[in-house]
């Protein structure tokens, strides 16, 4: 195997996150709100059996996933497409940054087999930046959403990829894909974009949102992710909130930054489940989405498939 080379690091840009500094930062010991009871029964060991055997990666293992074991034992998962090194840095991820190795064309194939061993009915793929392809990747999302299809009938299907550097073409091969949810994280407030995802923009994230929405058929649904305790206040998250809304975002996610390690960002502040609750009553009660999963553990793809149902239903009855 190849030696890996890091992406040289750009001091005022993708710098160490640990180098970023803070308005604020908490230490000591998590809140009892964010003890989380790891479960390790025969469903967990049967899906890192599955996941090892494909060579397949998921975000739940890359990016340290709090909610890995309750997951896997519901028999959920995350697939992580397009290898396991990404071509950009942000400040609270822990997926490696280094140049990606091949590109792997059998990979779409692979996962709908193990979604199918599994028996999932819905199924998340996100993946890692590929800027080093022409078309970043969205190939490899577009194929999988038809192996899936072909493979497992019936199944749901959510994408979460990058935003291809603003690359229309790109984007619209994921669009054009028709999955039942095409989530696009902007993550942080625009305050601190550059300073948590150097990579991206605000406005390219809300502008990919805008144009799946225009671009999906009617019974698919848009999404992104919020993540709170990076520095952020409290009224830029309802803006953020409003701001993702106004570009046709449906569903949202809003969860606790939790530090994989001292590589990235330290934590800002604890953010009470009150506050979470009263994110998902804006939400959806002011702002009209069709759905808020809002807590400190929520994450983007957590209880994805619920989330997708209960906005069915709740449309349905509207």
């Amino acid at each position: 195997m190849a030696e890996r080379r890091m992406l040289p690091v750009l001091p005022t840009v993708q710098g160490p996150a640990r180098n970023l500094a803070m308005d604020s930062e908490v230490e000591g010991r998590k809140p009892p709100w964010l003890r989380v009871k790891v479960k390790t029964g025969p469903n967990f060991q049967d899906l890192r059996r599955i996941t090892s055997t494909g060579k397949l990666h998921t975000v739940c293992e890359e990016a340290m996933c709090p909610n890995i074991s309750e997951c896997w034992e519901m028999r959920e998962a995350t697939f992580l497409i397009g290898g396991n090194l990404c071509t950009r840095r942000c400040a609270f991820c822990d997926v490696t940054t280094a140049p990606p190795e091949g590109y792997d064309t059998g990979e779409p194939a692979r996962i709908a087999d193990a979604i199918a061993q599994m028996g999932l009915r819905y199924a998340v793929v996100t993946g890692v930046a590929r800027d080093d392809l022409d078309d970043g990747g969205a190939w490899l999302y577009a194929e999988v959403t038809r192996q899936i299809r072909a493979r497992v009938l019936g199944c749901g299907v959510e994408l979460l990829p990058p935003d291809f550097k603003g690359l229309d073409d790109a984007q619209r091969t994921v669009c054009e894909a028709e999955p039942d949810v095409l989530a696009h994280n902007i993550e942080t407030v625009p305050r601190l974009m550059r300073r948590i995802r150097p990579a991206f923009t605000y406005e390219g994230s809300l502008a990919f949102l805008r144009l799946a929405r225009d671009t999906l058929p009617a019974t698919s649904y848009t999404k992104s992710n919020i993540i709170v305790g990076m520095g952020e206040h409290p009224d830029e998250v309802v803006a953020t909130m409003r701001d993702l809304r106004d570009a046709g975002c449906d569903l949202l996610t809003i969860g606790q930054y939790l530090r994989p390690s001292k590589l990235q960002i330290p934590v800002a502040r604890w953010v009470h489940p009150d506050e979470f609750a009263e994110w998902k009553r804006i939400g959806e009660q002011q702002l009209g989405f069709a759905w808020v999963e809002a807590g400190p553990l929520v994450r983007s793809s957590y209880h994805a498939g619920k989330q997708y149902r209960a906005a069915g239903a709740r449309a349905a009855t509207a």
